[in-house]
């Protein structure tokens, strides 16, 4: 099952040095998840052979700009396109009420349903499941409201062993039933058990996305485990009072967040104009956490 993730921009507040603001896709077993939605995503898509036209899902942690303002762009032009199967949504209650002046004013009538799902950013909560995955909200704390996600995989059935169903020459149809537990009896009928054609699938992975927050420590629980953790790094720790100033995280402060939250991979974003080079930032958060990892553009992370 393919749980990955492409980032379509890393930088904080401005684009820059061919920097550009928050986005990324979320692969999950080829259904596409967008994840924030800043100036200039439509051409990170294009740049990255990502089609438009299947994402699906689109969440968006805030109302800074530099998170959503290639929404209405990206919206309208799957309008252009002709698209009609609907899109859904997940943001602030307040996106909804600017959506909808943009549209009002271009005199806008999208083909397609624009399915929005307020999100709460004070509470826990099941935003969207399906049968691959469960996706969950998590308080983050900015200077205005501000939700983390956490994309769960679903534990797997059993994988097949396929050196023993083809020798038994297992039908085909009896394969979904073999995962689920049930016995296979062969023309002689002779019973076969389930677990001796099967093995354990492997483990279930999670991705939790952390925008723009200060390093406050009480979202940790949510993140506990996490297989990759992309948590903001806007400022190296020798900023940590603008860091605190400005409600943001410093590189230091997220790999000291991912370990104590036992994660296994770090993506550090959301980097500040001041810093042209940002191996430094990946160096001092390595003193804490070895594998963290830049969130450079156009690269894809296995989760």
């Amino acid at each position: 099952m393919k749980f990955e993730v492409t980032i379509l921009g890393s930088s904080s507040a401005t684009p820059i040095f061919n920097r550009n603001p928050s986005a990324q896709v979320l692969n999950v077993n080829e259904r596409l998840f967008l994840i924030d939605c800043g100036e200039g995503t439509q051409q990170q898509l294009l740049r990255n052979s990502i089609k438009a036209q299947r994402l699906n899902h689109i969440f968006i942690s805030h109302l800074h700009g530099d998170h959503y303002l290639g929404l209405v762009g990206l919206l309208s032009s799957l309008h252009l396109y002709g698209r009609t199967r609907p899109m859904n949504l997940f943001g602030p209650p307040e996106l909804k009420e600017i959506l909808d002046i943009q549209f009002k004013y271009s005199q806008t009538d999208l083909r397609y349903p624009l399915e929005f799902y307020a999100t709460q950013a004070e509470k826990n909560e099941l935003i969207y499941e399906n049968p691959d995955i469960r996706i969950e909200t998590f308080p983050l704390e900015h200077r205005i409201p501000c939700t983390g996600f956490r994309f769960n995989q679903k534990k797997r059935l059993p994988k097949i062993i396929k050196e023993k169903v083809e020798e038994l020459n297992v039908p085909i149809e009896m394969i979904p039933l073999i995962k689920r537990g049930i016995d296979f009896t062969d023309k002689r009928g002779i019973v076969h058990a389930a677990g001796d054609l099967t093995q354990e699938a492997d483990p279930p992975r999670s991705y939790a996305y952390c925008s723009d927050t200060i390093c406050n420590w009480k979202y940790i629980d949510q993140i506990q485990g996490v297989s990759t953790l992309y948590h903001e790094a806007t400022f190296m720790h020798d900023m940590s009072a603008r860091a605190a100033e400005t409600f943001h995280t410093t590189s230091l402060q997220a790999a000291q967040i991912a370990e104590k939250a036992g994660a296994e991979q770090l993506l550090l974003g959301h980097f500040s104009a001041r810093y042209r080079e940002l191996e430094p930032l990946q160096e001092e958060a390595r003193t804490v956490f070895s594998n963290a990892k830049l969130a450079l553009e156009g690269h894809t992370f296995t989760v």
